[in-house]
């Protein structure tokens, strides 16, 4: 199976393409990246070629492609790729926009290929058995979640709202929405959010704080935020505890680590032994295209996580409930 890379402007890139190399019969075909010299160095550092013009790109012999592109640009490169005939693995958020998100679907749709959102806490061992016990009844009837997803601030185009289309809130609420719409196959009804930016001097939130209500009258709690300084041990934290009528059980995604201290830039740091979510998702991905198989997260499920965001930043600016 061949696949190329659009782009690597967003770190995950580095992720999936180390997880493209580890499958077996799977061939990271090439590179295309509209920054020359990030391109290159990716295409070298791979093993693979740099391509500088998209449309030369996307003329190639490949059954897939990986956009990890700014978030603004998701659009353009989903469409093209799609028009092209490459199933597609876009990276979160789907589009900064809904109605940039509802064309991608339609022109996937329209040209009969995969479009795959990449939300890779769903693949996270922890989660999934929490999924499980959900599906099974352990719980009981799920009355609340609390959620967080708290990292370092990662500077760049991030905190460019033109090429993001948004900050903390929108870069780590999409993750926990989709969790939570996955394990109760609910969705989200109301929104009220306070955003703002708290720990750095930038022009974009850094965090914000939701409380969400699902169709069935599931309520929910998340605390998004660009919070972690430089020194902490690990990238950051993703929680989510469920509270049911029967249990409540707690899960931390990164939990599984050991910790190292050492002389360096960070005293300690947490050195997680975990399943490897990226990996787990990139070879759902290619199995998917394998198999022609409906892909396990949609454009909907990114389009419904992008959704609840954006009603965030709303009810915020507007101090009033946001209905869905």
């Amino acid at each position: 199976m061949k696949v190329g890379m659009m782009s690597f402007a967003h770190m995950h890139a580095h992720s999936y393409a180390n997880s493209l190399l580890k499958l077996p019969n799977v061939e990271l075909v090439c590179i295309f990246d509209d920054e020359e010299e990030r391109g290159k160095d990716s295409a070298k550092k791979y093993g693979t070629e740099y391509v500088s013009d998209q449309e030369t790109f996307l003329n190639r012999e490949m059954d897939a492609v990986i956009i990890c592109s700014e978030n603004s640009k998701h659009k353009e490169m989903v469409v093209k790729a799609a028009k092209a005939k490459k199933n597609i693995l876009c990276e979160k958020p789907i589009a900064t926009t809904l109605k940039d998100g509802e064309e991608m679907i339609r022109v996937c749709e329209e040209n009969g290929v995969i479009l795959q959102i990449a939300f890779p806490v769903r693949f996270n061992s922890s989660i999934r058995q929490l999924k499980d016990m959900i599906s099974k009844g352990e719980l009981g009837k799920i009355i609340a979640f609390r959620t967080t997803n708290r990292g370092q601030n990662p500077g760049g185009w991030f905190i460019d709202k033109q090429a993001s289309g948004g900050g903390a809130v929108l870069d780590h609420t999409v993750h926990m929405v989709d969790v939570m719409r996955w394990c109760i196959e609910k969705e989200v009804k109301k929104v009220d959010a306070l955003v703002d930016s708290y720990f750095h001097d930038i022009p974009i939130d850094d965090a914000g704080l939701l409380t969400l209500e699902f169709e069935n009258g599931v309520i929910a709690s998340h605390d998004a935020s660009w919070s972690k300084f430089s020194a902490y041990p690990t990238w950051g934290d993703v929680t989510i505890e469920a509270i049911g009528t029967k249990k409540t059980v707690k899960v931390d995604a990164l939990q599984e680590h050991l910790r190292l201290y050492e002389e360096d830039s960070k005293p300690l740091k947490h050195l997680f032994y975990g399943n490897n979510m990226d990996f787990d998702l990139i070879k759902d991905f290619v199995d998917c295209v394998k198999e022609g198989r409906e892909p396990s997260i949609t454009g909907y499920d990114g389009l419904k996580a992008l959704e609840v965001a954006l009603a965030a930043y709303d009810a915020s600016d507007s101090k009033s409930t946001v209905y869905l």
